[in-house]
């Protein structure tokens, strides 16, 4: 994947949406960010995955149902296991639907933002998503991990990707206490606020879980977590 963007530079965006008062209303929040520049918009899938090919934007932010291609698509073209140089897409919908959800982050998607989520968790969305973090709508874990406690007859026909065997070398007691926090939607810098350690160790210990566990995001951390019982004592 392509490194974060370099300290002091904007985060370069390219916004996907079919509609022109969505992507007008997008550019203006985020160009009014110090740290953000919009570099360019699409109106359909083709156009964006063309658009990102050509420039490598720091962050996609891309609509689902777009003419053409739908961003599910799109996404995996740009993010998803077999792009040699995936980028980061942070998938913004209307669209609450745990379809949609799953299939984004199985498409290599680092983020799933609801329109109405606003503005703020728009650009929190952008900048976690450019530093190498996800960010996923707090009413969507929400329901996710919901799901993921289900019994198995109750349980939503679209499943995780989530590991499901024990990890082949059991996680240490600090890469517990941060899975715990993955699994109740904490970002990294929450992490590292809350057990009192630096940002880089947070990130070390995640790197360590994934390998760990094969598991290919934070999301798919959060859903073993809640699969093998270790969230639910988290505070």
């Amino acid at each position: 994947m392509t490194s974060p963007t370099a300290p002091g530079a904007p985060i370069r965006v390219l916004i996907a949406d079919d509609q022109d008062m969505v992507r007008t209303g997008f550019r203006f929040f985020l160009d009014a960010q110090p740290d953000i520049t919009v570099i360019a918009e699409a109106a359909d899938g083709e156009e964006a995955v063309a658009l990102a090919r050509t420039l490598r934007p720091d962050v996609c932010l891309l609509d689902i149902r777009m003419p053409k291609l739908d961003g599910l698509a799109a996404t995996r073209l740009l993010a998803g296991p077999d792009v040699a140089d995936p980028m980061r897409v942070v998938v913004v919908t209307t669209f609450d639907l745990d379809e949609y959800v799953y299939g984004a982050l199985r498409g290599g998607a680092c983020g799933f933002l609801l329109k109405d989520s606003g503005p703020t968790l728009l650009a929190e969305a952008v900048r976690a998503a450019a530093a190498g973090d996800a960010l996923v709508s707090p009413s969507v874990t929400v329901r996710l991990l919901k799901h993921l406690t289900r019994a198995p007859r109750q349980a939503a026909p679209v499943r995780t990707a989530a590991p499901a065997e024990p990890p082949a070398e059991p996680l240490t007691d600090r890469e517990l206490d941060v899975v715990r926090l993955v699994a109740l939607g904490r970002t990294n810098a929450e992490i590292a606020a809350g057990l009192y350690v630096s940002l880089s160790t947070v990130k070390t210990h995640l790197s360590s879980v994934q390998l760990k566990l094969h598991a290919r995001n934070r999301v798919e951390i959060a859903a073993w977590a809640w699969q093998h019982g270790h969230a639910r004592s988290a505070s």
